[in-house]
């Protein structure tokens, strides 16, 4: 098949989250089963090694409204690998800043321009792919306009599939975005585009997408209730024959004890003794005591509501102050979320060490060096840290939702599982799944097992590049 992905991230050219990792082994693998895949992104001014890139159309005329001088952009492109080419859509007005999500009043525009200019590329090289996979908010038009403005051309053949990443960031816009797409005016309608006045993106992706994927087989069953819905979720009941829940992979590329460049001392499932020097050299660069046994608990994560962070930091100071854990965390968001932990770090100098930012190399580290990995998420489409963490033979401590609920087994309390999961998104939630960690910890042969049982776990992208392919089919 010819396959076209519109993603607003691509990694490692650009990461806010999950996104930019899945979209991009999801093409490698795609590609390694003999496919032709294309990814069409913005390329942001962050984004280094423009020097390096080809040129796929120069100067491309995108069927857009407003001023004309917006209208036209450069398409670069660059390999991934064998079978996968990236487009980067260059535009200095919309994706020259550093930001992936900036605050703008014209952010609509800026979604929806990345998306059409692909199309157009395409059109223009004659370049014309079976399928359109669409990955969240930014490219929720697409579908709308393949089976409205874009029907008449050689695109109109062309199917559409939706990833919903995560349903709470939805993309509501004003009215203008309508005109500024040139999409048919019967599409301003409660029942298709129009929400809270405004013009919903991922709204308009799930009813006009040949196919919707979640990315957890959990979250697509969450997410047609209204506690998860975010108020879309009587759209997502209308196209439920047409929703699959697909688990994201890990990138073993990336993500491999054995390999990692970024650890101090290499080791597998065959050869765990490397995972204690790792754990000594984490506490040693962070600049905690390394002459005890205490379990090390890490955090890798953006700070905001929907992670549950809020929530364990009420919970740890009482663990920390009687000395039975360590505690790292690697992330940033939330203002006052970040300064609890900064005091959380201060009041607790020998068994706490935060660091605000992303640090991909420092994020390898601590999933190779911790015990545990917590995820107290609110809810959580799939997650990948907790599978991460298993290939590290890092125990997760996870609530039981989303990808979280499909991906981790809780313990026995004999010699079975592959980490904690607990119910409740609150404190004593958290607080009994710490207990509970520790104890494990404190029977040195169930943990052994445990974090045995954790690394032999399978979540490659080639099983999931198969489902997809499936999906793609019936689309």
């Amino acid at each position: 098949m010819k396959i076209l992905f519109v993603t607003p991230e691509l990694a490692p050219w650009s990461k806010a989250g999950g996104l930019g990792d899945a979209t991009a082994a999801l093409g490698k693998a795609l590609a390694a089963l003999g496919h032709e895949v294309r990814a069409v992104t913005p390329l942001y001014g962050s984004v280094p090694g423009r020097e390096q890139m080809g040129t796929l159309v120069e100067s491309l005329k995108v069927g857009v409204g407003g001023d004309p001088r917006r209208a036209a952009c450069r398409v670069r492109t660059l390999p991934v690998s064998p079978g996968f080419e990236t487009w980067f859509i260059e535009h200095e007005d919309f994706y020259g800043a550093r930001e992936i999500y900036p605050a703008r009043e014209d952010a609509g525009e800026r979604a929806a321009f990345f998306g059409r200019a692909g199309l157009d590329a395409c059109l223009a090289t004659s370049w014309i792919p079976d399928v359109i996979h669409c990955h969240d908010w930014t490219a929720g038009l697409v579908p709308v306009l393949l089976n409205t403005t874009l029907k008449p051309t050689a695109l109109g053949g062309a199917r559409s599939v939706l990833s919903i990443h995560n349903l709470q960031h939805q993309g509501l816009q004003p009215r203008r975005l309508m005109a500024y797409l040139g999409l048919p005016e019967f599409l301003w309608h409660p029942q298709e585009l129009e929400c809270l006045g405004g013009v919903n993106f991922l709204k308009g992706g799930i009813l006009h997408a040949g196919k919707v994927i979640t990315v957890s087989p959990t979250y697509a069953k969450e997410i047609l209730t209204p506690a998860f819905g975010y108020g879309l979720d009587e759209v997502v009941r209308r196209r439920a024959g047409a929703l699959t829940g697909i688990l994201n992979g890990v990138d073993r590329d990336e993500w491999d004890p054995a390999t990692d460049k970024h650890i101090a001392k290499a080791f597998s499932a065959a050869k765990p003794a490397g995972k204690d020097e790792c754990k000594t050299a984490l506490l040693r660069e962070l600049g905690l005591p390394t002459d005890d046994d205490l379990p090390l608990v890490g955090v890798i994560s953006r700070l905001w509501d929907q992670k549950g962070l809020d929530l364990a930091a009420g919970v740890l100071p009482r663990f920390l102050r009687e000395q039975k854990l360590r505690f790292v965390l690697l992330g940033s968001g939330d203002a006052a979320l970040e300064n609890e932990y900064r005091r959380l770090a201060a009041d607790f100098p020998r068994h706490c060490a935060v660091r605000i930012g992303y640090d991909n190399g420092l994020s390898h580290r601590i999933e190779a060096g911790s015990d545990f990995f917590l995820m107290p998420s609110r809810f959580e489409p799939c997650g990948l840290n907790q599978m991460y963490s298993m290939a590290y033979g890092t125990l997760p401590i996870v609530r039981a939702t989303g990808g979280l609920a499909d991906t981790v087994t809780g313990w026995d309390g004999r010699d079975h599982g592959t980490g904690i999961v607990f119910e409740h998104a609150d404190q004593g939630g958290i607080a009994w799944a710490l207990e509970r960690a520790l104890a494990l910890y404190a029977r040195p042969q169930a943990f052994k097992a445990l974090r045995k049982q954790a690394m032999k776990q399978d979540f490659s992208w080639a099983k999931a590049a198969e489902a997809h392919l499936a999906v793609y089919r019936s689309a």
